[in-house]
């Protein structure tokens, strides 16, 4: 089907069109002190105010930044923009930086961990309680993890080719446009969560944490040193049980992409639905609003997923009402780690490869997930992060038992004939090449990140903090001595100068009024009838 697809595409609309993908990166990342300490200082005020600066603004703590890019048609072109936030961010900092891993710097005591403030109006508490809430469900030591996320969308252009491509296969669809595309996302991520153990292999760069991060002697992992533990075939423990995993999501929740409805269904009924074990952390609070509320979920934030479906609303409207109304609007793939040996935790060869997985899941064909399959997907996600690395891991494919080497070179054979069509409208070799530089970690464990780290602790006897936070120095120092071109300058001057001034025309609000807007908050999760 996909060689047809792509054919008919090529010979019948203009293939630049379909094939320019728009793509953002959100990148977090955890200022540090000099000595590989959490900062808990509050948020530079020369980044600007984090509420309303639409690229640099916190995730679950005050000391966790996160950057954003906006949309762009090229791999180069996003790269590049959040290089150039990267850098100016970086020397806004003073002393501090900004952390090269995932996994966090050595830690302070759990409630030291500062929640980001986002002032005092109805949203920026909104904002705050929320964290507030994840911290009492979770605790706050993994709300420090920080990943790289990849947000990503296919032409309208594409949308309308594929539809006809199909109808002349004798597959027409009986759907609007919208409901068509989401139709086509849903099965993208459904193929993709079957695949998602790849890109955990592969880019997988979190094997080892500092004993800070661990709080009790309930985690099952080996130390390799004085003040770090491993698993010793690890690819991503921040995708693992250590890490943005949820037993009572797992247990209670349901979701298995099979349809729109489905799944905005299930999380309105996760923010609706009262949880007893919830109800009773937020008594035992002596904050005034401890949670946004006890339910399964807070809000549709809180699903922790390695890939969900996402819509803009506008200011005030309700994202899963948005999402039912208008349908899918891009994805948002969440797995990725954030490699330290590279500045920007990510690179061009990565995302090259990332667009390459996301276009062949969104052409081949995808059948409904049963609990079966999806019990399967967890399955081989969870082995190729804690064991990626492990020699002759076997997988499940439909039952039976696959290598995951065979199967990575299976699915990277799959891949080659789309690199080449995607270079040849480019007249270039990027994706080509972004296979040919990651087939080599199929065979070669040691070549993935999370081999090279571990590798790199036990041939330099390193902790890992003293390991991320020399990687951290380096790439400070690289951009430190980097002047960025003064127009560019002025401009992020110029953001955070406009960001300052809109938050301080935002009202502080008092207690009762928060009281009422958490309610109509909740009220607007009801499904319009």
């Amino acid at each position: 089907m996909t060689a047809e697809v792509l054919r008919h595409m090529l010979e019948n609309y203009d293939a630049a069109a379909c094939f320019t993908f728009n793509r953002g990166i959100e990148r977090e990342a955890l200022r540090t002190n000099p000595d590989g300490t959490l900062a808990l200082t509050p948020h530079p005020e020369a980044l600007g105010a984090k509420l309303t600066h639409p690229l640099i603004t916190t995730d679950f703590s005050e000391a966790q930044l996160e950057l954003i890019t906006p949309v762009h048609p090229s791999v180069s072109d996003v790269m590049s923009n959040l290089e150039q936030i990267h850098q100016w961010t970086d020397q806004q900092l003073g002393q501090e930086r900004l952390w090269a891993g995932s996994m966090p710097c050595i830690l302070p005591a759990e409630l030291e961990i500062p929640l980001a403030n986002y002032g005092n109006s109805n949203l920026g508490r909104l904002k705050t309680t929320y964290r507030h809430g994840l911290g009492l469900r979770y605790n706050r030591t993994m709300q420090t993890i920080c990943a790289v996320h990849y947000n990503f969308s296919f032409s309208m252009e594409f949308f309308t080719a594929l539809s006809q491509s199909q109808t002349l296969q004798g597959q027409a669809s009986q759907l609007n446009d919208a409901a068509f595309r989401s139709e086509k996302y849903f099965g993208l991520m459904r193929n993709f969560r079957q695949l998602s153990w790849l890109p955990a292999y592969l880019f997988g760069a979190s094997p080892a944490v500092d004993a800070s991060f661990l709080r009790d002697d309930d985690h099952h992992l080996n130390r390799l040193s004085a003040s770090t533990f491993h698993k010793p075939h690890a690819t991503s423990l921040r995708s693992g049980g250590l890490g943005y995993q949820s037993a009572t999501q797992s247990t209670l929740l349901n979701i298995c992409y099979n349809s729109l409805d489905n799944y905005t269904g299930t999380l309105r009924r996760g923010i609706t639905e009262h949880h007893r074990p919830y109800a009773e952390l937020g008594q035992q609070s002596n904050t005034l609003f401890p949670q946004v509320n006890d339910n399964i979920l807070q809000s549709e934030a809180e699903f922790y997923a390695s890939v969900r479906a996402k819509a803009t609303p506008p200011p005030g409207e309700n994202f899963l009402n948005y999402l039912d109304t208008v349908g899918v609007e891009y994805i948002e793939v969440r797995l990725l780690d954030a490699n330290p040996y590279l500045p920007l935790g990510v690179d061009n060869a990565q995302l090259h490869f990332m667009d390459l997985l996301l276009l062949h899941c969104m052409l081949e064909p995808s059948s409904l997930h049963g609990d079966d399959l999806c019990a399967e997907v967890a399955e081989n996600f969870q082995r190729a992060t804690q064991e990626g690395r492990k020699p002759g891991l076997l997988l499940r494919l439909e039952g039976r038992a696959v290598a995951l080497s065979t199967w990575a070179s299976e699915v990277f054979d799959q891949l080659r004939p789309l690199a080449e069509f995607l270079d040849a409208l480019s007249d270039g070799i990027a994706y080509q090449n972004s296979l040919d530089a990651l087939k080599i970690r199929i065979n070669d464990p040691e070549t993935t990140p999370s081999g090279q780290l571990i590798t790199q602790l036990l041939d330099q006897n390193l902790s890992l903090i003293d390991c991320l936070q020399g990687l951290s120095d380096q790439h400070r120092g690289d951009y430190q001595k980097t002047a960025l071109p003064e127009d560019q300058r002025l401009y992020f001057d110029r953001v955070a100068t406009d960001s300052k001034q809109t938050f301080d025309q935002i009202p502080d609000h008092s207690d009762e009024d928060f009281r009422h807007y958490l309610a109509h908050q909740q009220q607007t999760y009801q499904k319009p009838s």
